[in-house]
């Protein structure tokens, strides 16, 4: 696998999401929770989404249940919590593993021992993003907002 548009994985839905629908866009991958101290993100998220659609910019959910069990609920579940809390209308995933020997092929591609930022998610909110080529261009730890000027000036570095 060398790019984000050789993956697949079900949407929150349940459907299967090819990442290939993306290609020439740039991608903001984002491991979420629920239940957490940082998910006040998503307003952000949403904000951020909404900010550079418009341009081409994709923000893409993967709930994930690995860091303090943090998002326990079935997707149903965490679907109506985003978008009822957050008016969350970004695309999320089914919740998958990011770490460890479950983890999901996209997240040993992203984070993986031959990933261009290696090394394990440290935490729920940890993002990743991926120019319109498919390349992951930066990496960014949770604590960092995905309103902070450093995340945006990536982006507006990697839009069309």
């Amino acid at each position: 696998m060398s790019s984000l548009y050789d993956f697949s994985l079900p949407n929150i839905d349940g459907e299967m999401l090819n990442l290939s629908q993306f290609r020439g866009k740039p991608v903001l991958l984002v491991n979420v929770a629920s239940k957490c101290g940082l998910t006040p993100q998503y307003e952000a998220l949403q904000n951020l989404y909404q900010e550079y659609q418009g341009d081409g910019l994709i923000v893409l959910g993967i709930p994930c249940n690995q860091f303090g069990g943090q998002e326990p609920g079935t997707e149903a579940e965490i679907k109506d919590f985003c978008t009822t809390n957050f008016q969350v209308s970004f695309p999320m995933t089914s919740k998958i593993e990011v770490n460890g020997e479950g983890r999901h092929p996209l997240y040993q591609w992203l984070a993986g021992d031959h990933a261009t930022f290696p090394g394990d998610i440290t935490w729920n909110f940890e993002k990743f993003l991926i120019s319109g080529k498919g390349e992951v261009v930066a990496r960014f730890s949770p604590k960092i907002t995905p309103d902070d000027a450093e995340v945006k000036s990536n982006i507006e570095k990697v839009l069309p």
